[in-house]
């Protein structure tokens, strides 16, 4: 059986294995551009490969290790979909449609989460493992194939979807390195981002790697008492840390952050809360993405309504601090991180004890 994911190879690996079967070095070339520029799901269909090369290739590699589980599209056109992946785990991913043109795929770089979010689906799962180069970049390779189809491009993608990116860092950053590559995906740099909850030492080395990519902080409190209760990670790197990183990541990239803040009702969606996140963040290079909860079936909060997030903006507004509410989009379709997999799998019960 095939053992090889060939979408876990970068150029300099393919390469290599062309050499290692005394191959022209140009095949290697050929298979990258049947795998990225054609998005072949077929080593059969690589038609300018020499048949013995290609009966070769079937025999040691596949491209890609998953199926497709399930599959929905939401009336506001987010398609999700569980991926089944070789090993039986699950994965998510989506795409997501916006009228101003853009088409976003939210990706997964593990199965699972060990960061144990209390109102995250995925974090009430618990850790199952990292995934692999290729099975992070499947994910957008995928979709991108899906719009070709249709006369679209992918345009943007977001490392958001199950795990923590910066938790899988090798994996993470070289699927980048593949979703940027001009013979790759071609995606541009500033089309991407990366969601971290907050692991400080990861930030700084991902300040140093020289990428103009997005970063956005799963931040969700403002100070350490209650940060502690949502975001359990947060007991090991406090928000001074975690700040001074941001701060360092700021100062290497020239970057701005985006702060994600997910308003639950009552709970962090006070005028008290938006003072103290004003004051966080003032004068700090950051954006706030103000997104209601989604809820889900292991957390008991709800979202916020319009005239408290309105509120909260307003007040972060007076320190200077700019806002949007992130559009919710795929409700109908269980779209949020680890929704589907949970009802898919008989979760919906599952405790929300972090």
């Amino acid at each position: 059986m095939p053992n090889t994911n060939l979408l876990d190879l970068n150029p300099d690996q393919l390469a290599a294995l062309m050499r290692d079967w005394e191959q022209p070095a140009y095949r290697a070339n050929q298979i990258w551009e049947w795998l990225y520029q054609h998005k072949a799901t077929d080593i059969a269909d690589m038609t300018n490969l020499p048949k013995a090369l290609r009966e070769r290739l079937d025999q040691f590699a596949t491209i890609g290790n998953h199926t497709i589980e399930t599959e929905r599209q939401a009336q506001d056109g987010t398609i999700k979909r569980l991926y089944r992946l070789h090993d039986g785990q699950f994965v998510e991913s989506v795409l997501m449609p916006y009228d101003d043109g853009r088409r976003t795929a939210c990706i997964s770089t593990q199965a699972g989460c060990a960061m144990g979010c209390v109102f995250c689906a995925t974090g009430q799962m618990g850790f199952v493992r990292d995934l692999t180069v290729g099975e992070i970049v499947v994910q957008a390779l995928d979709f991108a194939r899906l719009l070709e189809a249709q006369g679209e491009r992918l345009s943007n993608v977001v490392l958001m979807g199950m795990g923590e990116p910066l938790h899988n860092y090798e994996a993470t950053l070289e699927a980048i390195r593949l979703l940027i590559d001009p013979d790759g995906l071609g995606i541009g740099q500033r089309h991407i981002t990366v969601s971290s909850v907050g692991l400080v030492p990861a930030i700084r080395r991902f300040a140093d790697e020289g990428l103009q990519v997005k970063l956005a902080i799963s931040l969700h409190a403002a100070n350490d008492e209650e940060r502690n209760t949502l975001i359990p990670i947060n007991r090991r790197w406090k928000l001074a840390n975690l700040m001074n990183a941001c701060r360092y990541y700021i100062a290497q990239t020239g970057r701005r952050i985006t702060f994600e803040w997910a308003l639950i009702h009552g709970e962090n969606d006070t005028p008290e809360q938006a003072n103290q996140l004003g004051a966080l963040l003032k004068g700090l290079l950051c954006h706030v993405n103000v997104i209601p909860l989604n809820p889900t079936h292991g957390y008991n909060g709800r979202p916020s309504d319009g005239k408290r997030v309105q509120q909260f903006m307003e007040i972060l507004n007076n320190y200077g601090i700019s806002s949007t509410v992130r559009v919710r989009r795929g409700i109908d379709i269980e779209a949020g991180c680890g929704q589907l997999k949970a009802k898919v799998i008989g979760l919906e019960d599952i405790s929300n004890t972090p």
